[in-house]
């Protein structure tokens, strides 16, 4: 099974370009996926989400996010930030995340915040962690400007953006470096990742992503524990985790063991295990959550219920 959807939420185009070091049956395989998931790609939220409110939290073009407020304002909202994915490399918040999600979490009474970050190979994927703390940063300095119940935060992310988030809620030094804490952190949701570990899946993950793997993480092997959230996930860590994955061989594998670890040094754990493989499933369960129809959604909402409640 080939884990090339990082590339699809940036373009059908850098996806076939993606494929071209593989063997012909592959590349060919790839192509159909790639145009399959193109056809696939809906062309609009079925609810237009309200224009965002876009703040710059750094001096660089890309250090931007997108905030979605409950339309109920009486209250502070708890805040779910979402980190998209793009294997390091590419993908923005306006490209690659939910179309359901800026009008799906604000109904349920959160804020919701989409957030750019730097790219590889211009910043390293330490700037990126950074580039997440320091939005969050941005965002709780602001918390009453904003409505933002700074006491209850997630940080949620797709493929890499899962690998970030997940990084970002087991090695406290990023969030140290902003001046916060993992007591600013109630939840991690890492969706659809399979990078956790990431000398483990530069060994036996997919061959096509290899390269990528390479521009992200580098060939030094302490750098690639250090960035790997199974190696950092010896206590403490943020309270929580939810650890959502569909039934790529390789993203299941690195799921569980992250929980594992996670577990182990008595961090609470759940997981959502959901049908989907390769390019399809894994764009899906990113494009879809936030869809109420979508069997993802439902398990999301009540775990944030469950984890603000507390």
């Amino acid at each position: 099974m080939r884990k090339i959807a990082l590339f699809a939420l940036a373009g059908t185009a850098l996806t076939l370009a993606a494929v071209a070091d593989a063997a012909p049956g592959d590349r060919l395989r790839e192509r159909i996926a790639a145009l399959r998931q193109a056809r696939a790609q809906p062309s609009g939220p079925a609810i237009p989400a309200p224009a965002p409110l876009t703040l710059a939290y750094g001096a660089d073009p890309l250090q931007q996010l997108d905030l979605w407020r409950p339309a109920d304002a009486a209250t502070k909202a708890p805040l779910v930030l979402f980190v998209h994915g793009g294997g390091w490399k590419r993908g923005s918040k306006d490209n690659a995340g939910s179309r359901w999600a800026p009008t799906h979490f604000p109904a349920q009474g959160y804020a919701y915040a989409a957030i750019d970050y730097r790219l590889v190979p211009q910043a390293s994927v330490e700037q990126q962690a950074e580039d997440v703390a320091h939005a969050l940063k941005f965002l709780l300095e602001r918390a009453d400007q904003l409505g933002i119940d700074r006491s209850r935060v997630v940080l949620m992310g797709h493929s890499a953006g899962a690998h970030l988030v997940a990084l970002v809620g087991t090695d406290e030094r990023y969030l140290k470096a902003a001046g916060l804490s993992f007591a600013d952190v109630a939840g991690v949701i890492p969706n659809d990742g399979a990078a956790y570990d990431v000398p483990a899946q530069m060994e036996d993950g997919p061959a096509i992503m290899q390269q990528t793997y390479a521009e992200a993480f580098g060939t030094d092997s302490a750098r690639q524990r250090a960035l790997s959230p199974t190696h950092q996930a010896a206590a403490p860590n943020a309270p929580a985790f939810l650890l959502l994955h569909v039934q790529r061989p390789d993203g299941v594998r690195q799921a569980q063991a992250l929980g594992k670890a996670l577990s182990a040094a008595g961090t609470r754990v759940e997981f959502g295990s959901f049908p989907g493989e390769g390019l399809r499933g894994h764009g899906e369960i990113n494009r879809q959550l936030g869809n109420p129809d979508y069997a993802a959604t439902g398990l999301v909402d009540d775990w944030l219920k469950r984890l603000f409640a507390r």
